[in-house]
């Protein structure tokens, strides 16, 4: 079942205003001053991030579970880096931050699974454009 999501933009690109919306429970607005001067608002590299980190997430808690140490908890950032490439705005790097908690899990297991999810989830996959992506894992102690 293919995946859904749209965008409307309304005015001209430094006065104007979007919106845009994905699955039933995401919405959101972006302007040029939210996307590129830090202003209020969304911007679509922040939802390809949260695309990413999702998918990266789910990507790591299926390999923990058929290692049969499935997570507690997963919680992964994603920072997107847009720079000017030959004058044209581009996405240039993304840094994935993960922490995980995962009993009965060693920290180089970890980190070997986590590997292997940046290069296999397929929001990632999609992204292979981007020059670079970075991982940084993290293993947490259990929860009691």
């Amino acid at each position: 079942m293919p995946a859904k999501a749209s965008a409307e933009w309304h005015g001209d690109i430094r006065s104007g205003a979007g919106s845009f919306a994905a699955g039933d429970s995401i919405s959101g607005g972006v302007t040029n001053r939210s996307r590129f001067e830090g202003g209020p608002g969304s911007n679509p590299e922040q939802l390809l991030g949260a695309a990413h980190a999702s998918c990266f997430s789910m990507e790591l808690a299926s390999y923990l579970d058929k290692f049969g140490t499935p997570a507690q908890r997963i919680l992964t950032n994603a920072e997107v880096t847009v720079r000017l490439v030959k004058g044209t705005p581009t996405i240039t790097k993304i840094d994935l931050f993960t922490v995980g908690t995962v009993p009965g899990l060693d920290k180089v297991s970890f980190e070997e699974h986590a590997v292997k999810a940046k290069a296999n989830c397929p929001v990632g996959r999609a992204l292979s454009g981007v020059l670079e992506v970075t991982l940084e894992a993290i293993l947490e102690p259990p929860e009691p």
